[in-house]
């Protein structure tokens, strides 16, 4: 489909969905907008969201549970200068809107005359859609069936037994495995005080694979997954099984690991998802709104070097079928590439609509939101490093001593510091060029935008992660993709139980 086909039929979607069945119109749309616009306000939008999501899980042997669930509402936004008032309601009526409309304006009102804005123009919304699409708009990044219905419920818990099966015959030490399947059908409408309208259909699905092995006492884990904007289809025997495998090599690998040796040491990062301490200690610092407040440690440094050179990092929503790509943000702008850091130096932030005025800048397509009951913010898509051109066995073989982090688990970062703590749930100890053995409790500690500066070596290995990231900000959880090549950084400081 093209684009203008793909917004055309999500609109189509997004009008059965979530209006016709609660007997609300364009109409009242325009009306509630009118209403927030009984006083002065520099925007208003709305935002319907309708979410059907089900989930599966397998442990011992066993599918124990299955959820599923439906969420609908709408949420009325109104700004005033830095102000915003909101409500929202998960009834979906004409009545509801009204009410909820009727909330914001008296939230946004701060006394003064009131003036009347006209609201745009109520030509057919078909007309207006295919008008947008002549220019730049929303793309069709992903297609707009429901996930859920791929395969039947039968299929969905065979998925899950053969994982299972795959798992245990892969290595006799295997003695737990745990696997869950979960997908989510998302339509969105937004209609703006400016006249733009947008929807946007979206499914997401996610496999995650955890096995528990043990020897002679010891009991190791392992983990793998993935997943996309796709259904259920993608997870074909080949996909189960490259799933199934990797978490048994991880546990496995971990029953012979080492307590990690602690101290300050040159670090080699994995390709791919070592690319979350990418998005939580430098990403984080370059949504607009923690710079217009002026609380990111890369406030004020547009155009200087933040980075080594030959350091990129790009945020990009507009990826085909990636867990962080939307074909419009949450505010109906559409995604885009944009360049973060260039060669190291400082040359862009992720703005939302809001931020990106005060700051007098174009929006770039990162207005997210978790749902209709939340507000929108500044937010990352997928974020990732360019690669650059070294092979990455060379990176590796060039440690004297030092660590090799293949894959992390969780990680804290402070904002403002831009001070962060990641652990490695696969490392390795490395001399004279050469992997001695498997680590254990690795951690690494430093601050994000130093650590932007200590990297000396870039692979030509640029990749991304296989679809599982979620990242949280404000209380607020959305859907997003990491990646990175393999990377040497130096002076990094590891903390370790050896």
């Amino acid at each position: 489909m093209t684009p203008a086909d793909t917004a055309i039929a999500s609109l189509a979607i997004a009008n059965r969905v979530l209006l016709e069945p609660h007997g609300l119109t364009e109409a009242h749309c325009h009306a509630a907008l009118a209403e927030i616009h009984g006083h002065r306000v520099d925007h208003a939008d709305l935002y319907f969201q309708y979410t059907k999501s089900e989930a599966w899980s397998l442990d011992e042997g066993i599918v124990k549970s299955g959820s599923f669930s439906i969420d609908q509402g709408v949420g009325v936004r109104a700004i005033s200068g830095e102000k915003t008032a909101f409500a929202y309601s998960d009834t979906l009526s004409p009545e509801a809107l009204h009410e909820a409309a009727l909330t914001t304006r008296t939230i946004a009102r701060s006394g003064g005359k009131q003036m009347p804005q006209r609201i745009s123009d109520t030509r057919s919304k078909l007309a207006r859609q295919r008008e947008l699409f002549q220019g730049q708009g929303p793309m069709s990044l992903y297609g707009v069936a429901d996930p859920l219905e791929a395969l039947s419920s039968e299929d969905k818990v065979a998925l899950l037994m053969s994982v299972e099966r795959i798992a245990r015959a892969e290595d006799p030490r295997v003695v737990q495995v745990m696997a869950s399947l979960a997908g989510e059908f998302d339509v969105i409408f937004v209609l703006r005080s400016d006249g733009r309208l947008a929807a946007d259909v979206r499914p997401l699905v996610r496999l995650s694979v955890s096995v528990i092995a043990q020897s002679n006492g010891r009991r190791e884990q392992g983990s793998s997954g993935g997943g996309g904007r796709s259904d259920f289809l993608v997870f074909t025997q080949d996909a189960l099984t490259q799933h199934a495998r990797e978490a048994v090599r991880q546990a496995v690998v971990n029953l012979d690991s080492r307590p990690a040796p602690a101290g300050q040491m040159p670090v080699v990062l994995g390709p791919g998802w070592p690319g979350v301490l990418l998005h939580e200690a430098v990403g984080h610092g370059l949504e607009g709104d923690f710079n217009r407040k002026s609380s990111s440690v890369f406030s004020g440094r547009m155009g200087q070097r933040v980075a080594a050179k030959g350091v990129t990092v790009i945020d990009d929503g507009s990826l085909p079928g990636r867990r962080g790509s939307l074909n419009v943000d949450d505010e109906g702008n559409a995604t885009q590439r944009n360049v973060l850091i260039e060669d190291g130096i400082l040359c862009g932030y992720l703005q939302d609509s809001l931020n990106a005025r005060l700051m007098g800048v174009p929006p770039t397509g990162n207005g997210r939101r978790e749902s209709y009951a939340h507000l929108t913010m500044p937010r990352m898509t997928n974020t990732f490093m360019l690669a650059g051109d070294r092979d990455p066995a060379e990176i590796v073989a060039s440690l004297d001593r030092g660590l090799y982090a293949v894959n992390f688990g969780g990680g804290q970062v402070d904002i403002t510091s831009g001070k962060f703590v990641f652990s490695a749930s696969e490392a390795y100890w490395v001399e004279d060029g050469k992997i001695q053995y498997p680590v254990k409790g690795a951690t690494l500690i430093g601050n994000g935008p130093d650590a932007l500066t200590r990297v000396s070596l870039i692979g030509n290995d640029l990749a991304l992660d296989p679809g599982i990231g979620t990242c949280g900000k404000e209380g607020q959880s959305v859907p997003v993709g990491v990646g990175q090549p393999t990377l040497r950084l130096e002076g990094l400081t590891v903390g370790g139980t050896g």
